[in-house]
């Protein structure tokens, strides 16, 4: 890709990121995801609900010349705004550069990212994983099953990935109870595994369970958390998604290379 098109591209993902601030946090965990009342509306502070100007509406820039802060109340404001904006202008730059497939399937690619980032951020807030999102990412993995390009036409895979994924998470739920993981985790196994297919899907678990090892593991060394703390899954198997896609193959191929089998 040439530099123009990776700076329009880069552009394009932050607005939309701006769009998933909006959504994600308006969103109340009652009502559908996409309501009137989460998209619909002027944009203002949430402290002091002044509605917000053109020039305060810039992705990142606003956030940077204000300094973090209201320009009216001068109430810090989320960092979440900037970092989503930000990861998703960098969704929709890496994935088609890394994506050697049609521009279809590259679409679809960064549309799952996008979905998982929005997921990630209201699994933080609200420790829940919104249907909506399950239910278009399973549509998303049937569109990558029958789509020619990387990762397409690869139907009894899909099934597959899907079938273990939910398997596993069920089985997961029954022998702790719902106390190690939630039904939302499960919905959302599901459609990753419909996704990423088998065998993939096995090592995005492990990749998902490793780094939620590790930062509980750190949350517990820093103070912030105990054994008997819970931490929302949804995030880790997001993450456990984006380390396969771009680095599942060299990190496996390092790893066999350490046991000696290549």
């Amino acid at each position: 890709m040439d530099p123009l098109t990776l700076v329009i591209l880069f552009v394009f993902g932050v607005a939309i990121g701006s769009f998933l601030n909006v959504v994600t946090l308006r969103y109340d965990g009652e009502h559908f995801l996409l309501n009137a009342s989460a998209i619909g509306g002027r944009s203002h502070c949430m402290h002091c609900k002044k509605t917000l100007r053109w020039f305060e509406l810039v992705p990142i820039v606003s956030f940077l010349i204000q300094g973090g802060r209201c320009r009216e109340c001068k109430a810090r404001l989320a960092i979440q705004y900037p970092i989503v904006e930000l990861l998703s202008g960098i969704i929709f730059v890496l994935v088609p550069f890394t994506l050697a497939g049609t521009a279809l399937a590259a679409t679809l690619w960064v549309a799952v990212f996008e979905a998982l980032l929005m997921m990630a951020v209201i699994d933080i807030r609200l420790g829940i994983i919104p249907d909506e999102i399950n239910i278009f990412l399973g549509i998303v993995g049937i569109l990558l099953a029958i789509v020619p390009g990387w990762q397409g036409s690869a139907v009894l895979s899909k099934l597959i990935g899907a079938a273990v994924a939910g398997v596993f998470f069920a089985l997961l739920i029954a022998v702790t109870r719902g106390k190690g993981m939630g039904m939302g985790d499960l919905k959302l196994a599901i459609p990753l595994g419909l996704i990423f297919g088998w065998p993939d899907i096995i090592f995005l678990l492990a990749f998902s369970f490793i780094i939620g090892a590790i930062v509980g593991v750190c949350a517990i060394v820093r103070g912030k958390s105990s054994m008997k703390s819970t931490l929302p899954f949804g995030p880790f198997l997001a993450l456990g998604a984006v380390t396969m896609f771009f680095w599942g193959l060299p990190i496996l191929g390092w790893y066999l290379s350490i046991l000696g089998i290549r």
